[in-house]
């Protein structure tokens, strides 16, 4: 099994490298001669600065600049505070050019640090609105970057080469750190010092409560991960579960180690395409795969789940969502997560996820947001990934550069959700009984 999921996580590191090298490398040309072009384009420095400190209309960032000098950028109004060391301008042109994934790539070359990541990077995020473009790639960089995400659309052949991309790294590199529950998806916490296991155990509940289950009812589970919702559904509901992922890992996992612990009801395990689907089901759960989706795949999604529940069974579904005044410059540009982590993935335009269920003759539901729980579980995601990698307990094969793109993606995840650009969902979706008004 191991030497399985190393190929594997080479196999994935390539495509990893692939994808992300290419803007890399714009990135290195565009930067390659400091000196010089720090002496050509320095009074673009300054501009790029003012431009930042008008857009910071929230919250302080102290600059400290590789010339030697600090500024105070901000402090118009209360918000995140971080310091940054600025080591090198490349830093600042990578940013005006690539935007985030040119912060990132500025990062992984050791041209700025700061003293809290997750607070600049909130601090960026909570002024997206009045920083405007500035930290959104531009010109021939943004153009590169679209056209490779185009080439990670999710039909039937992309989106398991993207499920493979980012899951199939190894069971045993996300049970080092993800939990007991291997839940990779935001927690529900009901108290301040609840646990990581009790927060996910709380989060599944709240999934099966919405899909009030009798004994024996049809379940369909659409990207079950590591197969702790089902087996809950089967175990303390007494449901009959059938557990699709396109992961090839995923399930050799499920179907090895997670077995209903009781009689009481059934899960079965399969790597299958939602949209392959022809039976039909009582429920149907859904925690954090939408995002995999891609907009384009959004209608046909909604068709299956309105095709596939009988008259009056439910859905519940788990979606992060991305702000909607926000959603269309999002959706335009390529940003850090869909170059280097999740290929062809979209987070969600709520309005519009609604519109398309409710066209369906699906009634929305009892929406819920606990944004601030997903930031809370991905800092303790990140503490466990940490303890792995110092105590020797990650898998062999994974460099110190991976390390760190993960401990970036971490935190800018969390970052995200502190500052309230985007946001964790839960719903119910209800088909009509027949004969009932649509």
């Amino acid at each position: 099994m191991r030497r399985r999921q190393t190929r594997a996580y080479g196999a994935c590191m390539t495509a990893q490298g692939v994808r992300g090298e290419a803007l890399q490398s714009a990135g290195e040309r565009f930067a390659a001669a400091p000196g010089l072009l720090s002496r050509l384009v320095a009074p673009g420095f300054n501009s790029l600065i003012n431009r930042i400190d008008a857009g910071l209309a929230k919250g302080t960032l102290q600059a400290h600049l590789p010339d030697g000098t600090q500024r105070r950028l901000g402090g118009r109004a209360a918000g995140f505070e971080a310091t940054i060391w600025l080591n090198d301008w490349r830093g600042l042109i990578r940013l005006a050019t690539n935007g985030v994934i040119g912060f990132y790539q500025a990062y992984e070359a050791g041209e700025w640090e700061a003293d809290d990541h997750v607070m600049l990077l909130a601090l960026l995020s909570a002024n997206a609105r009045t920083l405007g473009n500035i930290a959104r790639s531009s010109g021939p960089f943004r153009w590169a970057a679209r056209i490779a995400h185009r080439l990670n659309r999710n039909d039937r052949r992309g989106a398991a080469r993207n499920i493979a991309a980012h899951y199939d790294l190894g069971n045993d590199f996300y049970a080092a750190w993800l939990g007991e529950a291997m839940s990779y998806s935001s927690a529900i916490f009901d108290k301040p010092a609840q646990s990581l296991a009790a927060g996910q155990q709380r989060k599944m509940r709240a999934i099966a409560e919405r899909l009030t289950l009798a004994p024996g009812a049809r379940v369909l589970e659409i990207g079950c991960g590591w197969g702790a919702q089902a087996r809950m559904l089967a175990d303390e509901y007494g449901a009959a579960v059938e557990a699709i992922s396109l992961s090839q890992a995923q399930i050799a996992w499920c179907s090895e180690h997670a077995q209903p612990h009781s009689a009481n009801g059934t899960v079965a395990f399969a790597v299958r395409d939602y949209r392959d689907v022809t039976e039909t089901y009582d429920a149907i759960a859904c925690v954090e795969m939408v995002e995999a989706l891609g907009r384009e795949y959004w209608p046909s999604f909604m068709d299956q789940i309105a095709a596939r529940l009988k008259p009056g069974g439910r859905a519940a579904i788990q979606y992060i969502v991305m702000a909607d005044d926000l959603f269309e410059t999002y959706a335009g540009t390529v940003d850090f997560i869909q170059a280097y982590i999740f290929p062809g993935g979209l987070l969600i335009k709520s309005s519009e996820f609604r519109a398309l269920a409710e066209a369906r003759g699906l009634e929305w539901r009892d929406e819920i947001g606990f944004g601030l729980d997903y930031a809370r579980t991905l800092k303790l995601w990140r503490e466990r990934f940490d303890a792995a990698a110092a105590e020797g307990r990650l898998p062999p094969g994974f460099d110190a550069r991976f390390l760190r793109l993960w401990r970036f993606y971490l935190t800018y995840c969390e970052a995200g959700f502190r500052a309230g650009n985007i946001d964790v969902h839960q719903v119910t979706l209800v088909k009509a009984l027949d004969g009932d008004d649509q």
